[in-house]
């Protein structure tokens, strides 16, 4: 019994930080980071569907590419969205 609490508790401590705020940075940088990402994925799709125009490279690779493409502008419009939704719910609170 004492050996899957102490794994438990491992587990736990290990999952812990992946959902903890990160400490030392601040939210700029944390964008910054996101909108390069989002950025650098924009890029690499770009590039994977022009080698598949014109060399007729793999075509799985543009699949991929596109569907990680999909995810990211889906994640940027749900963010988006959450902020506008979030203004908006500052803008009508009676003051």
């Amino acid at each position: 019994m004492e050996l899957s609490n102490t794994l438990a508790a491992r587990a736990y401590s290990t999952s812990r930080p992946a959902t903890s705020p990160v400490a030392g940075s601040d939210a700029e940088s944390i964008l910054g980071d996101m909108a390069q990402g989002f950025a650098t994925t924009l890029q690499q799709s770009e590039t994977a569907a022009m080698d598949a125009m014109t060399t007729g490279s793999d075509p799985h690779a543009l699949v991929q590419a596109l569907a990680q493409t999909e995810l990211a502008v889906e994640t940027a419009v749900t963010i988006r969205n959450k902020v506008v939704e979030a203004y908006q719910e500052i803008l009508r609170m009676p003051v």
